[in-house]
């Protein structure tokens, strides 16, 4: 059977245990350096702690190494590796190929999107050189997808929640070339979630202060058995940044959603083992979010960019219909109860994101935190749109969103998740006292055998006991007592018995996940040649790699000569090129998404440009692939 992961993010031990606890068969999480969150770091003492959560459930934990290195960091990239090996780690993610080159652990490495896996060639190249599993580009449509599935058997990752980056994933030099602040390296300061201005080639302004490289959120929940049917067996919530209450919400909702699919399939299975049970009901519009997109998953569409404001906007609620200083007068949805302190929001006039709390509601009325700046001063029958949304067609009516429900956001805050793993126990006797066994984990204790005066209230007494497990990670589904002669056990027995139990069990757990993930061939990087075939990526040529290869160091340059590349240029970040460079390859066309495609109107395409205070980009339009880059000139 097809094993399905469900992959969630995590900032630190506390947000990865919530993960885990809420459903998800594996996190990833940042080490002490090097983890492409560059405010993101955790300790290897966490990490461990964090492996050894999730080996009771069979989940796994992927440590991220996945920005570009330099020669003198490579030897500090290298122990990391080591380190996280021996705590237990089961994968790497990486992006620089110095690593296939290195002294490394026997662990599994996961080629990370920051290698901008586009193609079914670069996905079987990497797969002969050694990754285990290949985080695939967001960009990809299902069809795609499918093409690569067919060429290539490695595990194939996919992002299917979370922030969007405009670019494609490590061909963005948009932040390091404004602020020398690189997004490969970590450390990107998302110019792209900035307003700009739209100019033509003449300098005519077309549009203003709009947050146009700013894109919605993936949400992929609609298209799961699709992308399960098209190869994809690890899904990929984004969202390292993110609290705990966003990952446990999220974790929940993909959990469940997974769950639905491979029930009904015979096919398919889930990657780890427990189940959990949160004590709210996941809703993935009541978390952080832009506003919702697929993407690309079944091709080019409107509406995947969030223009008007980077923040969240949360779940739609309703209509306003009147705004009169700290009152508004609304039709909400049916199914929509507001309280005191909720957090509401709606696009203004100028598109500009107005924010308050209710501080009551009476009947359709709603008492607002803050005056609110009135409508234009036009009869009710005369409003204009201020937001157009799937859910408000009427062209004169504002749409207000929810973006913070304390009910739910407190229920949420106290969910634990509850995970739990079922076992079965048997009690049994031994020479000098009793036997408790789960499996092939057993604990003895000695005790004095006094026959019981009332057996059935006894074996009744030690079920009762035996089936209370507390906050443990266990829950008994089956208990089997095999006693010969029925003898008082006092319940301090069965207590410790218990307590020792589960010790044995979680170190047995423990030592079968760290046996399970040492099983893997070293990357061949170092050993192998394999010759590169084809164009794999936007990067590379047959006898060149450009800047947009990433080479920043003498090991990954040495790797690449040993697969045949003659000529390899630095990446940006060691050496900066003369004259004009793309700093953004991205699916994103700003001429598509505000009406002026070339194919649609059936005029030339023509050079346009982006500007704000931090410099001026001209915009290149490839009508053939259907992609824009973003030039520094």
């Amino acid at each position: 059977m097809k094993k399905i992961e469900l992959l969630s993010p995590t900032k630190n031990l506390e947000v990865g245990i919530a993960a885990i606890n809420h459903g998800a068969d594996a996190v990833y999480i940042g080490g002490p350096s090097f983890g492409a969150r560059e405010k993101v770091g955790n300790s290897i003492e966490d990490i461990e702690k964090l492996c050894n959560h999730a080996a009771v459930f069979g989940a796994k934990v992927y440590v991220t190494l996945n920005t570009l290195l330099f020669d003198n960091e490579l030897e500090q990239a290298r122990k990391i590796a080591w380190d996280c090996y021996n705590a237990g780690v089961d994968a790497l993610i990486v992006q620089d190929m110095a690593l296939l080159m290195m002294d490394m652990p026997p662990i599994a490495l996961h080629a990370s999107t920051q290698c901008n896996n586009t193609t079914a060639e670069k996905v079987k190249f990497l797969e002969d050189v050694g990754f285990k599993q290949v985080v695939l580009a967001r960009e990809l449509s299902i069809n795609e997808i499918k093409e690569i599935r067919s060429k290539t058997t490695v595990p194939l990752e996919f992002f299917v929640h979370g922030a969007l980056c405009v670019s494609y994933s490590g061909q963005c030099y948009l932040s390091h070339v404004i602020g020398h602040r690189s997004a490969n390296r970590g450390a990107c300061a998302q110019p792209c979630r900035l307003k700009w201005n739209l100019e033509d080639e003449n300098g005519n302004v077309l549009i203003t202060n709009r947050h146009m490289l700013s894109l919605r959120d993936m949400n992929n929940s609609k298209n799961l058995e699709e992308l399960i049917d098209a190869g994809i067996t690890s899904f990929k919530i984004e969202g390292r940044l993110k609290d705990a209450d966003y990952v446990k919400n999220t974790t929940a909702f993909y959990r469940q959603a997974i769950d639905e699919i491979i029930e009904k399939r015979p096919d398919l299975e889930r990657a780890s083992r427990g189940v959990s049970t949160p004590s709210f009901v996941p809703n993935l519009d009541k978390s952080f979010s832009r506003g919702f997109t697929d993407y690309f998953a079944h091709g080019r569409q409107k509406n995947i960019d969030a223009p008007f404001t980077p923040k969240s906007m949360g779940e739609y609620i309703g209509e306003i219909k009147k705004i009169d200083g700290k009152r508004l007068i609304v039709k909400l949805k049916e199914d929509v109860t507001l309280h005191n302190g909720d957090g509401l929001c709606f696009l203004d006039d100028d598109k500009q994101l107005q924010g308050f709390n209710v501080n009551g509601v009476e009947g359709n009325v709603i008492l607002c935190s803050k005056e609110i700046s009135p409508l234009p001063s036009v009869g009710r029958n005369d409003i204009k749109k201020i937001v157009i949304s799937s859910e408000a067609k009427r062209s004169r009516e504002i749409s207000l969103y929810r973006n913070f429900d304390i009910i739910w956001q407190k229920s949420v805050e106290n969910s634990t998740g509850n995970r739990k793993l079922p076992i079965r126990l048997e009690l049994s006797e031994t020479s000098e006292g009793l036997r408790l066994s789960s499996g092939n984990v057993s604990v003895c204790l000695q005790c004095q055998k006094d026959v019981a005066k009332n057996p059935e209230k006894v074996i009744e007494t030690i079920r009762t006991k035996l089936s209370q497990w507390g906050d443990t990670k266990f829950v008994v589904e089956n208990i089997d007592i095999q006693l010969d002669t029925v003898c008082f056990i006092p319940t301090s027995i069965l207590g410790e018995m218990k307590r020792q139990l589960v010790t044995e069990l979680e170190k047995s757990l423990i030592e079968r996940q760290r046996v399970g993930a040492r099983h893997f061939d070293r990357p061949q990087g170092a050993e192998k040649s394999h010759s590169i075939e084809g164009d794999f990526s936007t990067t590379l040529e047959m006898t060149r790699l450009s800047y947009l290869g990433n080479v920043t160091n003498s090991l990954s340059r040495k790797f690449y000569e040993n697969h045949g590349v003659p000529h390899i240029d630095d990446g940006l970040e060691k050496t900066m090129p003369d004259g004009e460079i793309v700093v953004m390859t991205t699916k994103h066309c700003i001429r598509y998404a505000n009406g002026m495609c070339s194919k649609e109107i059936g005029k030339p395409t023509t050079p346009l440009y982006i500007t704000n205070e931090r410099g001026r980009f001209r915009l290149d339009f490839d009508c053939k692939k259907c992609c824009m880059k973003v030039v520094n000139i």
